[in-house]
C-alpha cells in the first residue's frame, strides 16, 4: 500500500513510460538550446538570449522541460531510495531513513517546479 502512495505513477508500466517520455523531452530540450547556441555562434546576446526564451513556444517547452525533469526525479529518486534505504540494508531505519529521504526530495523537487515556473512565466 506505501508503494502505490509515494510512486508518482499507479504501476511500474506507467512510471517507465513517464521516465521515458520526460526522457525524449529532455534530449529535445537539449538539442534545441544546443542548436541555437551553436547558430548563434560567440556573437549571442543577452537581448538575443532573451528573446529567444521570450517566446511563448520556448517558455511552453522549458515548462514542459522543467516539468520533465521533476518527473523523471522523482520516479529515479524514489526508486534508488526503496531499492537501497531498506531495513536490511540500514539496520531497522531503513523505512524512517527512506520517508525522510522522499519528503526532502519531493520538497526540492516541488520548489524546483515553483521556482521554474516562475522564471519562466514571470
Amino acid at each position: 500500500m506505501v508503494k502505490a502512495v509515494t510512486n508518482l505513477g499507479r504501476s511500474g508500466l506507467s512510471d517507465w513510460m513517464v521516465q521515458r517520455v520526460s526522457g525524449v523531452v529532455l534530449l529535445a530540450y537539449f538539442i534545441v538550446v544546443a542548436g541555437y547556441l551553436l547558430a548563434c555562434g560567440d556573437g549571442l546576446t543577452y537581448q538575443q538570449w532573451s528573446s529567444f526564451f521570450d517566446s511563448t513556444f520556448m517558455r511552453v517547452f522549458s515548462t514542459a522541460a522543467v516539468l520533465s525533469v521533476v518527473g523523471h526525479a522523482w520516479i529515479g529518486l524514489w526508486a534508488v531510495s526503496t531499492d537501497y534505504l531498506t531495513e536490511r540494508m540500514m539496520g531497522g531505519r531503513g523505512t524512517f531513513l527512506r520517508l525522510v529521504f522522499q519528503a526532502v526530495s519531493a520538497i526540492l523537487l516541488f520548489t524546483y517546479l515553483v521556482w521554474g515556473i516562475q522564471i519562466l512565466w514571470g
